[in-house]
């Protein structure tokens, strides 16, 4: 089965084709140019192995959480052939793929360990995936102060990163950092929902943006325009 792989979510994005050899062969797309340069270089890569786009068995797609821009990118390439080519299409998450990367201390802690991935979203928050035994428990945009004392309550799961940056802002947490996911890095999840079936619609599927809702934003402005209650009142003496 020949799966052509596709993440351009994060600082560099690439693409990937398993099933033509061996291994599967990993192209990357330096810096933010995967607007421009993902097309050539999905016919360039297949090209390049013997194969042409019609040959292609099914597509997979990392669809965020991270650049706004790479997710709408990468998605949108992929709906795009899936679409012309009749082929299935399998969205994968970005922080389902950083858990999977997580390597365990012993074969006893896998089974039963909760495996937190985060990436880092700008503005003291994470983009943050619970996972147990592969399964998605929740995935949401959460702030440092929150993660830590979720972390606090239940002091057993295993904290996966890939940005220095996140490790270092979250040290007292002991996260482990793991190489920045490839599109490759996919595949075993890929497998997986394509075994299963367990196909996205190209015509309905979005990218995962894990961003606030409007309620949300509005609630978080209120909050923080109201003073505290014990606060002085305009002209009220303090006491």
């Amino acid at each position: 089965m020949k799966i052509l792989l596709i993440d351009t979510c994060g600082a560099t994005g690439s693409i990937a084709l398993a099933g033509a050899a061996p291994s599967p062969v990993v192209l990357s797309l330096p810096g933010r140019s995967a607007a421009e340069r993902l097309v050539p270089a999905i016919h360039s890569l297949v090209a390049g192995l013997g194969l042409n786009l019609a040959e292609l068995d099914a597509v997979a797609v990392v669809h965020g959480p991270g650049s706004f821009t790479g997710e709408r990118v990468g998605l949108s390439a992929a709906k795009g052939l899936c679409h012309a080519l009749n082929l299935p299409l399998v969205a994968i998450s970005r922080l389902a793929v950083l858990a999977s990367l997580a390597r365990f201390a012993s074969s006893d802690q896998q089974p039963t360990a909760r495996v937190h991935a985060l990436l880092d979203a700008g503005r003291g928050e994470f983009y943050s995936g619970l996972y147990a035994n592969g399964l998605c428990l929740r995935e949401s945009l959460q702030p440092r102060d929150q993660l830590l004392a979720e972390a606090s309550r239940e002091p057993h799961r295993l904290f996966v990163v890939c940005e220095p940056a996140v490790a270092q802002s979250i040290a007292e947490l002991v996260p482990q950092l793991v190489a920045e996911p490839t599109a490759a890095s996919a595949l075993p999840l890929a497998l997986a929902r394509i075994q299963q079936r367990a196909f996205d619609d190209p015509a309905t599927i979005d990218a995962n943006y894990l961003r606030r809702t409007d309620a949300e934003i509005f609630a978080k402005s209120v909050a923080s325009a109201v003073p505290p209650l014990s606060a002085t009142r305009p002209g009220t003496p303090a006491r």
